[in-house]
């Protein structure tokens, strides 16, 4: 006989987000009409979507709950036509679907933080684009003068704890950084949700969800949505206080061989006023911060927590 099995955290994080996408969406949304009584739900009841789906409520009252743990590929995509998700909503639906299925007696070991050596040749390769490398919980691991300098303020972090994610919500300049600061902190916290949606024990995230959740109510807020798409922009503008108005195309990408981390870009076409920003950046950025990572400066916590407070 099978061993019972407790709920999870895997387990409960596809239940949290089947209710989070039920109680936002609306039943004009998926073309119910609603009486004029009082709904005390907020957005679709439970029995609706059940309906839309063409499952038992029962059997759906068991998968929010997370007290049932195996449900068919058709299934979620039943649920997933019914909340009318997008395909990156989707995709995320099944990933914690086929988490929660998944008997794993460990989990998986943290992604390495360690920046391999040719990766940091290949940043300052790149200049004088600004680049860097940052794992999945948006720790910067490794950058070349320009990709440090971008984010203007950041240096002044100890570099364990110069963040991406902690930068936008907890950084005296980033609001006035960003013209569209709101569009980038919905794309944040989107892109933290999926990464903790299918690793909701993995430390590196929630330590830092937790310390933003603590000093952040903006971030909580938007915790609370449990939105885990988002388009990122092709295009960014920096209002950067060295500099001046700066739009810069953005890439990222995958690193092959070391899971978790990725690679960050920004390019301006030469000859444009971009490029001479951009140029202007690199030349004016402190030169000790060429082959810098997150492992080769010694972290101050003290002082940091100090200076966010």
């Amino acid at each position: 006989m099978a061993p019972q099995r407790t709920a999870s955290s895997s387990d409960t994080e596809l239940g949290r987000f089947l209710r989070a996408r039920r109680t936002q969406t609306s039943p004009e949304q998926v073309g119910l009409s609603v009486g004029t009584g009082l709904r005390r739900t907020p957005g679709l009841r439970r029995e609706e979507l059940a309906t839309l789906s063409g499952i038992s409520i029962d059997y759906y009252v068991r998968l929010e709950r997370g007290k049932e743990t195996r449900p068919s590929p058709s299934v979620i995509d039943a649920l997933a036509r019914a909340l009318q998700l997008d395909d990156e909503e989707h995709q995320h639906l099944r990933e914690l679907a086929a988490r929660a299925a998944h008997y794993a007696s460990e989990p998986p070991p943290p992604p390495s933080r360690t920046v391999r050596p040719h990766l940091k040749l290949l940043l300052q390769t790149l200049r004088p684009s600004p680049a860097y490398v940052i794992s999945r919980s948006m720790d910067l691991l490794a950058w070349n003068p320009g990709g440090l300098a971008l984010y203007a303020g950041l240096a002044d972090w100890p570099a364990k704890q110069r963040n991406l994610a902690r930068y936008l919500f907890l950084h005296p300049t980033a609001h006035d950084l960003f013209p569209d600061w709101d569009k980038q902190i919905r794309g944040c916290v989107a892109r933290l949700r999926a990464q903790a949606g299918t690793a909701p024990d993995a430390p590196d995230l929630t330590s830092l969800v937790g310390e933003l959740l603590l000093k952040s109510p903006g971030f909580a807020k938007l915790w609370e949505r449990y939105d885990v798409s988002g388009r990122k922009p092709v295009h960014k503008t920096f209002h950067h206080p060295h500099v001046g108005t700066i739009t810069l195309s953005a890439q990222s990408m995958d690193l092959e061989g070391t899971p978790g981390q990725r690679l960050g870009v920004y390019v301006a076409e030469p000859g444009n006023p971009d490029h001479d920003a951009m140029l202007l950046l690199d030349m004016t950025a402190p030169e000790s911060a060429a082959h810098s990572t997150a492992q080769d400066e010694a972290p101050s916590r003290a002082k940091f927590d100090r200076e966010i407070q």
